[in-house]
C-alpha cells in the first residue's frame, strides 16, 4: 500500500560518506558517554529493597510516588497483584538497613493514608543484578549472531555484516543517550533495546530485498544506482510503518506513566535511528563491501549449437 509514490530516484548514495562520518562521530560519542559516565542501573541490577504495602481501597500510585519524592526518597512504585497492593523498589544508602528504610517509608505513607499496612520487606542483592546484566548481554550477543547468520543465508554475507553493524549502531546510541542524561536503565529498557534490534533489522531486510530484486532487473545500472532505486521504492512503506509505530510509542510515552516512560523513550530513539541506519548506514556498507550483480544473477551459458548458429548468421 502506498499513499504517495516518488517517481524520481533520490540519490542517497551520493551523500553516503558524509552521513556515515556523522554516524561514526555519534557512535564514538555514545561509546564515550558509556565509558566515562556509565549507565544509571535500576534496583534490578544494583540491588536494593522491595517493600510491599497494602491498602483498604484502591491505592493512588501517583500520589504514593509524589509523597515519597517530597520526603526525599527516589522509588519505583507500581501496583502489585491488585489495585490495593503497591510494590515499592528503592536503593539502599550506605550504612542503611532494609528494616530502617521500610519503617521510614511506611511512616511517610501513613501520613497520606492511615490504612497503609506494611506487608513485606525483601532485600535484593547485587548478585541478582550481575546475573541479569550477564543474561541481558548474552541475549544481545546471541540475537546479533543469529541475525547475521540468517541474513547471510537469505542474502549474502555482506548484507548480514552491514545489517548487524547498523543495528548495533542503533543499540549503542540508545545506551549512549541513557548514559548522557543518566536516565534509569531497567529491565523494561533492556527489553526495548532488544526490541529495537529486531525492529531495525526488519527495515534493513525490506531494503535489501528490493536491492536484490533491482540487481536482477536493472542490468545496466551501477551498484549505487541500484541501491538508490531500492531505497526510493520502499520509502513510502518506510514512512507509513514508522509513523504508525511511533504513534503507538508516543501514546505510551505520554499516557503510560513512569512505569513505561523510559521503555517508550528507548523505543522512540531506536525507531528514529533505525530509519536512519537502515537507509544511510547499512546500505552504503553493502556498497563499500563490494556487493555486485554477479552475486545474485548467474551468467547464462550459450551452448555450442547456439554459438555455431550465431557464427553462421
Amino acid at each position: 500500500m502506498e499513499f504517495f509514490k516518488i517517481r524520481r530516484t533520490i540519490p542517497f548514495m551520493r551523500h553516503a560518506l558524509v552521513f556515515n562520518i556523522i554516524s561514526l562521530i555519534t557512535f564514538l560519542a555514545a561509546v564515550g558517554f558509556l565509558i566515562f559516565k556509565g549507565l544509571n542501573f535500576s534496583i534490578e541490577f544494583t540491588g536494593g529493597t522491595l517493600i510491599e504495602v497494602g491498602y483498604q481501597q484502591a491505592a493512588d500510585v501517583d500520589a504514593v510516588r509524589r509523597n515519597l519524592d517530597r520526603a526525599g526518597y527516589k522509588a519505583e512504585v507500581q501496583n502489585f497483584g491488585s489495585s490495593r497492593d503497591v510494590l515499592i523498589r528503592m536503593h539502599l544508602e550506605k550504612n542503611q538497613s532494609s528494616a530502617d528504610l521500610s519503617q521510614k517509608v511506611i511512616s511517610v505513607l501513613k501520613e497520606q493514608d492511615k490504612d497503609a499496612e506494611l506487608r513485606r520487606v525483601e532485600f535484593v542483592g547485587p548478585q541478582v543484578g550481575s546475573e541479569l546484566a550477564e543474561a541481558g548481554s548474552l541475549a544481545l550477543l546471541v540475537t546479533a549472531v543469529l541475525i547475521v547468520g540468517w541474513l547471510w543465508i537469505r542474502f549474502e554475507w555482506r548484507f548480514g555484516l552491514s545489517a548487524i553493524i547498523a543495528n548495533l549502531h542503533d543499540v549503542v546510541i540508545i545506551l549512549g543517550f541513557f548514559a548522557l542524561f543518566q536516565w534509569e536503565f531497567s529491565l523494561p529498557v533492556l527489553a526495548a533495546v532488544l526490541a529495537v534490534l529486531g525492529y531495525s533489522v526488519n527495515e534493513s531486510v525490506v531494503v535489501f530485498d528490493r536491492v536484490r530484486e533491482n540487481f536482477r532487473k536493472m542490468r545496466k545500472a551501477t551498484t549505487a544506482e541500484v541501491i538508490d532505486s531500492a531505497i526510493t521504492g520502499v520509502i513510502s512503506r518506510t514512512i507509513i510503518t514508522h509513523l504508525c509505530t511511533q504513534l503507538m510509542v508516543t501514546t505510551m510515552l505520554i499516557f503510560g506513566g513512569p512505569a513505561l516512560h523510559y521503555f517508550a523513550l528507548a523505543l522512540t530513539i531506536g525507531i528514529l535511528f533505525g530509519i536512519y541506519s537502515s537507509v544511510l548506514v547499512a546500505s552504503p556498507l553493502v556498497m563499500w563491501l563490494g556487493a555486485r550483480r554477479e552475486q545474485f544473477v548467474k551468467p547464462t551459458r550459450r551452448t555450442g549449437r547456439d554459438e555455431h548458429e550465431g557464427a553462421v548468421v
